[in-house]
């Protein structure tokens, strides 16, 4: 499916005169804006001009784009921009779900159903001869696949709808008749769908030249791996010119400890957080100075003796797997985007970043101190000491624990990180990381390993439907061919009437920033941007900004 290409461009020439200009404010309308300037630019506020677009559809719509301009510091811009297309029609419409498979099955019968906005054809046209019967005007719409790299291409399925509203109360009491036609509806709002362009989309895009930026680049969890807080606020408490909210995280106790990443992360040089199969990192190396997104993996071996047995986790409920992807872990050894996994067998380090009480239950725990003598062995609980560190087994785990620990001896851990091409990565102390997933832009190129890492699967087209295929909120990081940092964000779900991003739409997006690498970060209610300690973006959750795991910040030179 083709996306809409939102209106910008790199521009690589300008004067001197900015880099000296800091904080300084330019309104900007036009249709082509110059997003990513050189380290050195000026240039005169110009008019404002209107420019045609074809939508995915054939339709020939009028856009505008109006951005603001702030330097933060030499080598730091960040620019608001707002994205309209004053043609577009939008309304609220009754989607009618089907009845679909998950990607595990289950024998317990009062399992929820799976339901989905596409479904074949002939349940389609079956559904939509139903609901005329019931005197109703439903229409079939074909669904394309996005242009993603690992799924097929061309028809997805069809999905049937009723209806064109004004006000979201109009569209339920249709809901209200397909319900009593026997049906499943969701309402739903047209402008999140790909085949038509949006109303609106509010963006921030914060750029970083490491070679002129004397400040730092970090990924941080404000010390504390086992605890959520807010982006605004991490950057308030740093001093933050600009940050965004970083990687996947456990929100609900249910799926682990709450605000403990489900994916890699390391802050200041430190492991915290083991890979989910292979998924794109933000790596920030030499506290900024370089940059790069490759898909990493990572294995830890406890040793003692001569005797080895593989880490599974760090800083994280032994059994419990927050979007799989670890060998063993059931029911996939793959990552699944929001699944969570379980393991019969497993090992968890803890790290003295884990602030807060250890899990508990059936299983071994060991106690180590800095230089990896046990300082304890017995049941699960308390608190890593201050230096020290934790490992954590149940099942066959434990056994090892418990048959090769011993007092004052030593137990070493080994890690290793590498990317998708075997290349090792050793972090040292200026070093970061944080993962997502997935990949959107590669080698200048849009390619989008959906299905790989986990956020789509071409055989069950309910999972990850909404997620990767309906405008979202998004954050973005990418970098240019200069090296510079690229971090955006989307509003969604109408958050001051902005509609999103889909995830194709966040690879042309990025593209077109001038990015030769992108990814995806974690987005939804997660997606924020602080400038100057202050929420710029409006996030999409009832209650305001969402307390996230990790952030990237970017930090100003301490002089």
């Amino acid at each position: 499916m083709e996306m809409r290409r939102p209106l910008v461009r790199d521009a690589e020439r300008r004067s001197a005169r900015v880099r000296t200009r800091l904080a300084t404010t330019v309104v900007l309308a036009l249709t082509v804006p110059a997003l990513l300037p050189g380290p050195a630019e000026a240039r005169p506020a110009p008019t404002a001009v209107t420019g045609q677009r074809t939508t995915a559809t054939g339709q020939r719509t009028t856009a505008t784009e109006h951005w603001t301009t702030q330097t933060l510091a030499p080598g730091v811009t960040v620019r608001t921009g707002v994205l309209r297309h004053p043609g577009a029609e939008h309304a609220w419409t009754v989607t009618v779900q089907a009845p679909a498979d998950t990607r595990w099955s289950t024998n317990d019968p009062d399992a929820p159903v799976t339901w989905a906005e596409v479904a074949p054809r002939a349940w389609a046209e079956d559904t939509a001869r139903a609901l005329t019967r019931a005197g109703l005007t439903p229409r079939v719409e074909s669904v394309r696949w996005p242009d993603y790299a690992d799924t097929p291409h061309g028809p997805m399925g069809f999905r049937v709808r009723v209806g064109r509203f004004a006000t979201q109360q109009e569209a339920k009491a249709t809901a209200s008749a397909v319900t009593t036609a026997g049906f499943h509806p969701t309402v739903s709002w047209t402008g999140y769908d790909v085949q038509e362009p949006a109303d609106q989309e509010n963006v921030q895009v914060a750029v970083v030249d490491p070679k002129t930026f004397d400040g730092r680049v970090e990924v941080t969890h404000d010390g504390n791996v086992a605890q959520r807080e807010t982006t605004s606020a991490v950057a308030r408490k740093l001093n933050s010119l600009v940050g965004v909210n970083g990687g996947f995280f456990v929100l609900s106790p249910g799926d682990g400890v709450p605000g403990t990443m489900s994916g890699i992360g390391a802050y200041e040089g430190e492991l915290e957080s083991m890979a989910v199969g292979s998924r794109s990192a933000l790596l920030v190396e030499d506290g900024g100075h370089t940059i790069r997104i490759a898909g990493l993996t990572s294995s830890v071996t406890a040793r003692a003796g001569k005797a080895a047995y593989g880490v599974q986790g760090i800083n994280r409920v032994p059994g419990t797997v927050r979007d799989c992807g670890r060998p063993g872990s059931t029911p996939s050894e793959l990552p699944w985007q929001d699944v969570t996994c379980r393991l019969a067998d497993d090992m968890v380090r803890f790290t003295d970043a884990f602030r807060t009480d250890l899990p508990t239950g059936p299983g071994a725990q060991v106690v180590l101190n800095a230089s990896g003598r046990v300082v304890s062995v017995g049941a699960r609980g308390g608190r890593v000491p201050d230096g020290g560190y934790v490992l954590q087994g149940i099942g066959r785990a434990a056994d090892w624990l418990t048959a090769h620990a011993e007092p004052y001896g030593r137990i070493r851990l080994s890690e290793v990180i590498r990317t998708a091409e075997g290349r090792r990565v050793v972090l040292d102390a200026g070093d970061s990381l944080v993962s997502a997933a997935p990949t959107l832009v590669e080698d200048g190129r849009i390619d989008i390993d959906a299905a790989a890492e986990g956020v789509v699967d071409p055989e069950y087209t309910s999972f990850g439907y909404a997620w990767a295929n309906v405008r979202q909120p998004r954050t973005l990081a990418g970098i240019d061919k200069r090296g510079r940092l690229i971090l955006a964000t989307v509003d969604g779900r109408l958050k001051n009437g902005s509609e999103g991003f889909t995830l194709h739409e966040a690879a042309v997006f990025m593209k077109s920033l001038g990015a030769v690498q992108a990814m995806n970060l974690d987005g939804g209610g997660s997606t924020a941007m602080a400038v100057n300690g202050t929420l710029v973006n409006h996030p999409s959750d009832a209650a305001g900004e969402r307390a996230v795991g990790d952030t990237v910040q970017i930090l100003p030179a301490v002089h």
